[in-house]
C-alpha cells in the first residue's frame, strides 16, 4: 500500500499542478467538463495560485490541498466559491494516470476534509462532478458525501453547461466519519 499524505500547496506545487492542466490531452479536458475555450493562459493560471498561497484564509478565494503519494505531489483537491463559516465547493483532481482508479482518492479526499472544515469553519461541503465522469462521482460517495441531485449547470469557470451531481457534506456528517 502506497504511503499516502496531504498538505497545503506551496510555491513548487504550482508547475507540476500547472502542468496537469496545460499538458492533458483535449479529450481528458473535456471529459472533466472544461470548455477548452475558457481556459486562461498558463501564466495567468500560475499567478493565480501564487496569489492564493500567500492570502489569510478568509481573503483566499480558492484553497488546495497537494496530494501526496509515497512522498511525490500526485494531484490536488481545492475549495472555492468560499463563504467562510458556512460553506464552499471542492474540486478533486488526480494528477497521474497510474494512480487513477485505484481507491486512493477516496483516501486522499477523506485526509484533505479537516483543511477545509478547520480553516474554514465550514457547515456544509459540496461537490459538483460533471454527471458523466464516473471516478469523482464514486470517489465521493465512497468517502460518505450525499447525493443530492443531478441537474445542468455551468459548475465553474472554465466549464461548459452540463449535466452535474450535486453532492454535499455537513460538518455533522465529517465528523461522523471513519
Amino acid at each position: 500500500m502506497p504511503n499516502l499524505s496531504v498538505r497545503p500547496i506551496q510555491e513548487a506545487d504550482i508547475a507540476p499542478l500547472a502542468d496537469y492542466w496545460f499538458h492533458a490531452s483535449p479529450e481528458f479536458l473535456i471529459g472533466m467538463g472544461v470548455d477548452l475555450s475558457k481556459m486562461p493562459e498558463r501564466v495567468q493560471w500560475e499567478q493565480m495560485l501564487l496569489t492564493q498561497i500567500g492570502q489569510p484564509f478568509p481573503e483566499k478565494q480558492s484553497y488546495c490541498i497537494i496530494w501526496e503519494i509515497d512522498g511525490q505531489a500526485s494531484g490536488h483537491c481545492n475549495i472555492n466559491k468560499i463563504t467562510f463559516g458556512k460553506e464552499a465547493s471542492m474540486h478533486l483532481h488526480m494528477w497521474q494516470s497510474p494512480s487513477r482508479q485505484k481507491g486512493l482518492g477516496a483516501q486522499l479526499v477523506r485526509m484533505s476534509l479537516p483543511f477545509f472544515f478547520e480553516n474554514y469553519s465550514l457547515e456544509v461541503l459540496n461537490c459538483e462532478p460533471y454527471a458523466l465522469n464516473p471516478a469523482p462521482n464514486k470517489t465521493l460517495e465512497k468517502v460518505g458525501f450525499q447525493w443530492i441531485k443531478e441537474y445542468i449547470t455551468t459548475p465553474g469557470w472554465i466549464n461548459f453547461e452540463q449535466p452535474v451531481n450535486l453532492w454535499q457534506l455537513t460538518r455533522e456528517q465529517f465528523l461522523q466519519l471513519p
